[in-house]
């Protein structure tokens, strides 16, 4: 089971998207998931035919391909509840606007229509991204939140994605919603009862991130094989956990490189997540897509750490089924 291998370019946003691609084709990389924001992909010209040619031939030159593109800013904004000044950090000034959060959220929900129509015309077939949550500032359960509010949290989803996916599956693409604290899908449970808020099988799924898990202390391949038909994208990402009775898993306010944090983000490779069993339950649910390696560490060099991670990838990647049952010799007859 051959599956490409792809650098998410959302943490490489700041270099030119030339220079991105030049990179991991150095590196070895199939090809790139490529983030919707810096200078490498402007939804907002999908409908021109030279723009979008522009994108594949500078793939092109540097023998990469595109599986999928990213856009998880913007949707974000779609559900979040505050919409603050950390969405304008975040957020082009064209969905920004003037601030209003109601407007906010709805020019995102216009950026992530256009981001289908821009993976179409691009001959790509799933956008991941985020949704963000009216409900997740309600994690902590105090004050306590009804149930009628959390209810109204998932409608709420349900009210603002579903014209989204109407355009998606319009034109024939996927939203893979990253499993991720902050969103209206986080961990197993929510993961859950977002697919029966939204509904859509074969258009609205998940974007696996095994990284997310770890620190929540959730069975990753549990995960892989419960929601087999709901795994569209695969993120390659690590984190570990630094638990000694005084750091905790909600971290405390810390920023990334405090040795203090209960958790960080580390470079594919240098992690806990245990990639061997993921990899088998990939083939065993028959996941046939990229694995997207998602650089991310406060503590090493991203031109270190993703060239690392590519030769980390191969060698999992060599982990495949093999033709026959390793016991099929022992009923095989021969005669004579």
């Amino acid at each position: 089971m051959s599956r490409p291998i792809t650098l998410f370019t959302g943490q490489w946003a700041d270099l030119p998207f030339e220079e991105v691609a030049r990179l991991a084709g150095e590196w070895g990389y199939d090809g790139l998931e490529i983030a919707c924001w810096g200078d490498h992909i402007d939804v907002s010209r999908w409908d021109d035919a030279a723009y979008v040619q522009s994108r594949l031939d500078i793939l092109e030159r540097n023998g990469l391909k595109v599986w999928t593109i990213s856009n998880h800013l913007a949707g974000q904004a779609v559900c979040d509840d505050p919409i603050d000044q950390r969405h304008r950090d975040i957020l082009n000034d064209r969905v920004w606007g003037d601030g209003d959060p109601e407007g906010v959220r709805r020019r995102a929900a216009e950026e992530l229509k256009d981001t289908a129509r821009f993976a179409a015309a691009l001959g790509v077939s799933t956008i991941t991204g985020f949704t963000g949550s009216s409900i997740w500032k309600y994690v902590a359960m105090f004050p306590p939140a009804s149930d009628e509010m959390i209810a109204a949290g998932y409608r709420d989803f349900a009210d603002r994605f579903d014209p989204i996916l109407d355009v998606f599956e319009e034109v024939g693409v996927r939203f893979a919603l990253e499993v991720h604290p902050s969103e209206i899908a986080y961990d197993y449970w929510t993961a859950r009862a977002t697919l029966d808020a939204i509904g859509r099988p074969g258009v609205f799924g998940f974007n696996f991130d095994p990284s997310h898990f770890l620190w929540q202390q959730l069975d990753p391949v549990a995960f892989v094989l419960d929601y087999a038909d709901h795994i569209f994208h695969v993120h390659v990402k690590e984190s570990i956990t630094n638990l000694d009775g005084r750091n905790g898993v909600l971290g405390s306010h810390l920023p990334w490189a405090n040795p203090r944090r209960g958790w960080t983000f580390v470079s594919t490779g240098h992690g806990a997540v245990q990639w061997n069993p993921l990899f088998r339950a990939l083939n065993a649910i028959g996941y046939d897509g990229p694995t997207s390696v998602e650089w991310e560490d406060a503590g090493m060099d991203r031109l270190v750490g993703a060239k690392q991670a590519i030769a980390f990838v191969r060698d999992l990647a060599e982990i495949t089924p093999p033709h026959a049952a390793f016991d099929a010799a022992f009923s095989t007859r021969r005669d004579g």
